[in-house]
Order: C-alpha cells, then sequence, then structure tokens
C-alpha cells in the first residue's frame, strides 16, 4: 500500500503529517468490525486516509457490505475517534462501494487471525 500521507513543503510539518498519520492508524486498528473479530483497517475497510497541512483528515472508506448492520455506527465511530487525536482539526469520512469490499483486501494478519491461511 502506498503511503496514504501527503507530503508538504516544510520537513517540519511533513515529519508532523506523518505522525499524525501514524496515530491516525493505530487508531483505527483500535476499532472492530462487531461482526468479524479484526479491527477495520486490517481487514481493508480503510482504502485511504489524507492528512493536508492544515491537519484537516479525509479518511476513503468502505463496509463489508452496503446492507452492513453498521453501515450508519461503524463511520461515526471512526470519525469520533480519529476527531479524538490530538493536532487533529477536522474529520470528513467519504463512504464507498467502488470498489466492493471483498476478503482479498484483508491483510495477511486479518486472514491468519481468521483461519483463512
Amino acid at each position: 500500500m502506498q503511503s496514504p500521507f501527503k507530503p508538504t513543503d516544510n520537513m517540519e510539518d511533513q515529519i508532523d503529517v506523518n505522525e499524525l498519520g501514524e496515530n491516525i492508524v493505530r487508531t483505527l486498528k483500535t476499532i472492530f468490525d462487531p461482526e468479524i473479530p479484526v479491527d477495520i483497517y486490517e481487514l481493508g475497510l480503510i482504502y485511504d486516509v489524507f492528512v493536508n497541512e492544515n491537519y484537516d483528515v479525509k479518511i476513503l472508506m468502505t463496509l463489508t457490505s452496503p446492507n452492513c448492520p453498521v453501515a450508519e455506527t461503524l463511520p461515526m465511530e471512526v470519525k469520533e475517534k480519529v476527531s479524538s487525536i490530538n493536532l487533529v482539526k477536522d474529520v470528513e469520512i467519504e463512504l464507498t462501494f467502488d470498489p466492493p469490499w471483498d476478503k482479498e483486501m484483508m491483510s495477511e494478519e486479518a486472514k491468519l487471525e481468521l483461519g483463512m491461511l
């Protein structure tokens, strides 16, 4: 996966943005799909994370299906938890189903955890 963090011209800002991006990923790894005992990051539900120089965050994510029972609550949980990170100014969550999620999007760690390897 390519780095989801946009670089800035100022090296000090770039370090801060990169550190903030790492904090966001760590936070995403604390959020679990209630039906699958794996965090949403390892499940492959997070397609991209963008952090700009103003510490605004945009997260492009999906759900395991459009009819997922947590369709309303999971994106809200992501927004609330990421918003609570120090330095984050604003969080926008964009939900997409293109491409649709499938099991191949899971990390090796998630597949191992679910006994798929």
